[in-house]
């Protein structure tokens, strides 16, 4: 992306007409008008989630554009093609920040009863914190979303949710594009979920992993220590940080992990390593996790069915990783355990992960029969 950027921009021109573009353009009846100034590019396709690519058209004025059908309201990634260089729309300030490669987002907003939707509702609060890991051996950020009404020289003590990020996302990811704050702030408003802190840690144990761009998923060494290195910050410096600063309980039963994708296979090798800590564990979409089960999960038994309150496992039934996903649950059932399996429509997106962690969240903490 940043090699490509500079090229796309000799391309990308303002518009003649010097009135600001409007890209995107979203109507009354749902559909999307994307538009760029490229006029002299041969090729431009936008690429949408939720839709096919789309070849653009050139008008005279050197501004190419389309107009979508009728999207439900949601948040898609999208980006665009230029004579095969990708892009972002330099007309949307809306981004979908990654480490690797940055997309732009496009809002097609719909009713407040939309859980991502800002309502008129108490809002919470987030805080970023840094600290210097001894065990991975760099600076690591992680924010903390406090709920509304939360009083930090009160009495009351919260449970907490520790929410994963996916690999090429940073710890921001769960509220820039997630919106999970957004989510946590209407779930509470509307009784449907128990007021929590929700921490959402970088999700990298080492620099190689990332730096590594996506080759770096397939060296297993720097990936299983990225993961592993993390289990134990997150274990021994992350979580009592927290307990420290944070009127939270610090019992495991007021304590889960969950994650996406990276973040849910850490939520696995944490959460089932980690038994004494966590009561409450959620995997969407859990990516790059290791077919060896017994060896990864060797704490692993039909006791997890009472031990655990919530064991959630799901993933998009247009997802690449279903299978892998399946393969994990069948293994749990063949050793006496009845995860949560959800599935869902949808691939490997955030479209998908918003409304596992609606339901997810809405699930926590909330008194067991």
């Amino acid at each position: 992306m940043r090699n490509l950027l500079p090229l796309v921009l000799m391309t990308v021109a303002a518009p003649a007409s010097g009135q600001p573009l409007i890209s995107p353009e979203i109507h009354a009846d749902g559909r999307v008008t994307f538009r760029l100034q490229a006029p002299n590019a041969r090729e431009v396709v936008v690429r949408c989630e939720g839709t096919n690519a789309s070849a653009m058209q050139k008008d005279e004025q050197g501004v190419w554009s389309v107009t979508t059908e009728s999207m439900p309201p949601d948040i898609y990634a999208y980006s665009f093609s230029v004579d095969g260089l990708r892009t972002i729309d330099l007309a949307n300030p809306l981004l979908k920040y990654n480490l690797l490669s940055t997309d732009s987002q496009l809002h097609v907003p719909g009713p407040a009863t939309l859980a991502w939707e800002i309502g008129n509702v108490p809002h919470g609060v987030l805080h970023r914190h840094f600290y210097r890991s001894a065990i991975i051996g760099l600076d690591r950020p992680f924010v903390v979303y406090t709920p509304p009404g939360y009083d930090p020289a009160g009495r009351t003590k919260y449970p907490v949710l520790y929410l994963l990020h996916g690999f090429s996302d940073a710890e921001d990811a769960w509220t820039s594009v997630g919106r999970a704050n957004v989510i946590l702030d209407n779930l509470i408003a509307q009784d449907k979920a128990k007021p929590m802190l929700v921490v959402m840690p970088l999700g990298y144990g080492n620099s190689e992993v990332i730096a590594g761009g996506w080759a770096g998923l397939r060296n297993m060494a720097v990936w299983r220590d990225s993961n592993e290195k993390f289990r134990d910050a997150l274990l021994a410096e992350v979580i009592p940080q927290v307990e420290k600063v944070y009127r939270v309980s610090t019992d495991r039963n007021d304590r889960a992990i969950a994650g996406l994708s990276m973040g849910g296979t850490q939520s696995l090798l944490a959460g089932l390593n980690a038994l004494d800590r966590f009561a409450w564990i959620g995997a969407f979409s859990s990516g790059g996790l290791d077919a060896d089960f017994d060896r990864r999960y060797p704490a692993v038994d039909g006791s997890l069915n009472t031990r655990l309150h919530l064991f959630w496992i799901s993933c998009g039934r247009e997802d690449g990783l279903l299978s892998v996903n399946q393969k994990l649950v069948d293994w749990l059932k063949s050793k006496g355990v009845a995860p949560r399996w959800v599935q869902t429509d949808g691939g490997h997106s955030f479209r998908v992960w918003r409304r596992n962690l609606i339901e997810f969240a809405s699930l926590l903490f909330q008194d067991q029969p």
